[in-house]
């Protein structure tokens, strides 16, 4: 094999990331681990409490993770003492996946109108803002460029059944990668989106007659078939890559063609 192909082979060997978002061996950002290990990551995962620990624990071992931390974005001090971590064990970070989201079941169950104030700033604070937080933690680690990504859903353009406030919250999400896009390119550190089609993981769990939703998307869906999250995994380490290096503040769809259909 030439050289020149040799290099289009996707590759993370000798990078280093953090995965915030591992909830148990369902979630979205787990099929994304397991992809970015197996390109050659080093790897550093977050769990959100002592609850949690049970399940991301043994998942974070599997790949071996270097770095195993407790970070809920909501209690200060938490998310900064990880980046000290990364700081301190690696010197640096080439790739943050940030896959977190959290709505108050009241309120993620109603109508938008009818949420609450404290109820869409927290969702705001956990789903949105926090992408910013941690961009601005590690773009100073990221010397020599990097890349970040957060993941949406097809609710935040188009109005999807019981997404309900989750919707605009994404939308908002999606907003604010193309801002850091624009204000982190210089650097070489670039931001996406990945929408992978509904998946059947816990936080989709909490989303009202979502059986529903799920036999609607495959009847509707060209492939009719669900995303798998090692398909989101792949298409995931793929653009964390440095063959993606061209790709900056996209909104990239893994959903078999659903966003498509009218």
């Amino acid at each position: 094999m030439s050289d020149q192909n040799v290099s289009l082979i996707p590759s993370l060997k000798g990078k280093k990331g953090l995965i915030v978002g591992i909830a148990n061996e369902q979630s979205i950002a787990w099929g994304c681990a397991k992809a970015y290990k197996a390109l050659g990551a080093e790897l550093a995962v977050t769990y959100l409490n002592e609850k949690a620990e049970r399940f991301v624990r043994p998942l974070a071992e599997q790949i071996d993770a270097s770095i195993i931390c407790q970070a809920d974005v909501t209690r200060p001090g938490e998310m900064e003492a990880v980046f000290a971590e990364v700081e301190k064990k690696w010197g640096k970070l080439d790739f943050l996946l940030h896959a977190i989201a959290f709505a108050p079941m009241d309120d993620l169950h109603g109508r938008v109108v009818d949420s609450s104030r404290d109820g869409f700033l927290l969702a705001m604070d956990v789903s949105c803002h926090s992408v910013i937080r941690m961009a601005k933690m590690a773009e100073p680690l990221m010397k020599d460029g990097g890349a970040i990504q957060t993941v949406s859903y097809l609710g935040s353009e188009k109005v999807v059944d019981n997404y309900n406030m989750m919707g605009p919250v994404k939308a908002a999400l999606e907003s604010v990668v193309r801002y850091l896009a624009a204000e982190l390119g210089p650097k070489s550190i670039r931001v996406n989106t990945i929408s992978p089609g509904p998946l059947k993981t816990r936080a989709a769990s909490g989303i009202g007659k979502f059986d529903e939703l799920i036999e609607k998307v495959i009847a509707r869906t060209p492939t009719h078939n669900l995303t798998t999250i090692e398909e989101v995994g792949a298409m995931s380490a793929f653009l964390m890559t440095d063959l993606a290096r061209s790709v900056n503040g996209e909104l990239i769809y893994i959903d078999g063609g659903y966003n498509m259909m009218g």
